[in-house]
């Protein structure tokens, strides 16, 4: 079930998603100071790229007060559009009987989307 789930998502637009996260994280890595969010982009890529069956979690290494001060960096920067843009698709999707997994697999995103540094994707 798992595997028909993600090539819906992979049809329906999850690639486009993934592709958007993909080439934004890239662009972010070009300069050294905007490598670690290029990584958090890239790391969302791959969960925008196949979501079902994986899950959202905190890290056994967090990462601590350097951690912290990047998740705040990155709320203030942009995190909270991307995850209020996921919960508009996730509510959206749940409001008929066949698109609430997508819209639980927004929701997961959205999480991720607001804090994802010490974040890790099982």
């Amino acid at each position: 079930m798992k595997f028909i789930g993600n090539i819906l998502w992979l049809l329906l637009g999850g690639l486009i998603v993934a592709a958007y996260y993909f080439i934004v994280g890239l662009l972010f890595c070009i300069t050294i100071i905007g490598a670690p969010f290029g990584y958090q982009l890239i790391k969302m890529a791959g969960f925008a790229l196949w979501p079902f069956g994986r899950e959202v979690r905190s890290a056994s290494n967090d990462g601590g007060c350097l951690s912290i001060f990047m998740n705040v960096l990155w709320i203030v920067l942009g995190g909270i559009e991307i995850a209020l843009i996921h919960v508009t698709f996730g509510i959206a999707l749940c409001c008929t009987i066949i698109g609430i997994p997508f819209g639980v697999q927004h929701f997961k995103m959205a999480i991720l989307a607001v804090v994802p540094f010490g974040k890790e994707i099982v």
